[in-house]
């Protein structure tokens, strides 16, 4: 259930409101996380009086935008919409990334978190996920897999479940979902573990075809007769990423405090949580700007650990 800010609308309002805000993301338009980022500026602006401009940076799973954060002056005029592995699991997976995760941002709140669904060309010989991993398993490195980038969750995800299952699928690293599932649709690409926001669409119309859930529960609608990874057995796979407003350090906490009311003071509006569930996304907020660094430094450890597990390492 998402924690709802009790503040007036008046209180959110930036005591620098006017100004023009950048809003970073690392991945192009056309994906659950734009338009994610693309509602919130929206809704923002009406709360902040500020106006609000969705940069789109997409390059090394995030990573590249974070770097611009990370160099971008603290005075509010900066923030980025980041995801789980450009904060927690690229650090660890690349030899190098242009920041530091843990002294580089201030962290404002949740936004919320984007399931992830597993999907085939349907002209594929097999049905269902148990048919899936059979065939893989009886035709070794026959199958491709696309994915968001390297150290994204529909890669680092993907990597767990093939060692899980015992299956071996070669791996194709794309900027982004767009273009990974275009190659799918056209049989160029096997399959790919993307965003329910993202392939739900092809799914309706029959261009893919639903193989597993990765989230932990049902997601309904489209996907509503089809299996959980955790269903199927394989219960340490949380293919699950989650969002979150960032600045870079040294951002005033005023603007920080202001941030975060202003946000949750519009996650709590019930027309935009129904918004976002269409989008893809399941709301998850954040008590405090307090908690929400916390649970950066929680998830930092987790998903180091978790890449150390994978032994994946790339330059």
């Amino acid at each position: 259930m998402a924690f709802i800010s009790k503040l007036s609308l008046s209180q959110t309002k930036n005591e620098t409101a006017g100004k023009t805000v950048r809003m970073l993301i690392g991945f192009p338009p056309g994906q659950a996380t734009d338009s994610v980022a693309r509602l919130l500026a929206d809704k923002l602006r009406g709360i902040t009086g500020d106006s609000y401009i969705v940069d789109n940076r997409p390059g090394q799973g995030g990573s590249l935008a974070m770097g611009v954060l990370a160099k971008s002056p603290p005075n509010g005029t900066v923030m980025m919409l980041v995801h789980m592995s450009a904060f927690a699991a690229n650090p660890h997976l690349y030899q190098s990334v242009p920041y530091n995760a843990l002294k580089d941002f201030e962290a404002v709140g949740l936004v919320g978190d984007l399931p992830f669904v597993l999907v085939c060309n349907p002209d594929l010989p097999f049905k269902n996920f148990k048919e899936f991993v059979e065939y893989a398993k009886q035709n070794p490195n026959k199958l491709t897999n696309a994915s968001s980038g390297n150290g994204t969750v529909s890669h680092l995800s993907m990597e767990k479940l093939k060692r899980d299952a015992g299956i071996s699928i070669d791996h194709i690293p794309y900027k982004g979902s767009v273009q990974g599932l275009t190659d799918v649709i056209s049989g160029n690409v096997s399959i790919a573990l993307e965003t329910a926001s993202s392939v739900r669409a092809y799914v309706e119309s029959g261009k893919l075809r639903a193989l597993a859930i990765g989230s932990s529960t049902q997601i309904g609608g489209v996907f509503a007769n089809v299996q959980t990874l955790k269903e199927l057995g394989y219960k340490d796979i949380n293919a699950v990423t989650w969002l979150m407003l960032i600045y870079p350090v040294g951002t005033p906490k005023s603007i920080i405090s202001s941030t975060f009311s202003a946000l949750n003071a519009v996650l709590g509006n019930p027309t935009v949580e129904q918004s976002l569930l269409s989008i893809g996304l399941i709301p998850r907020t954040s008590k405090s700007t307090e908690e929400a660094a916390a649970y950066l430094r929680s998830e930092y450890k987790y998903w180091g650990d978790a890449v150390r597990q994978s032994g994946v390492v790339l330059e």
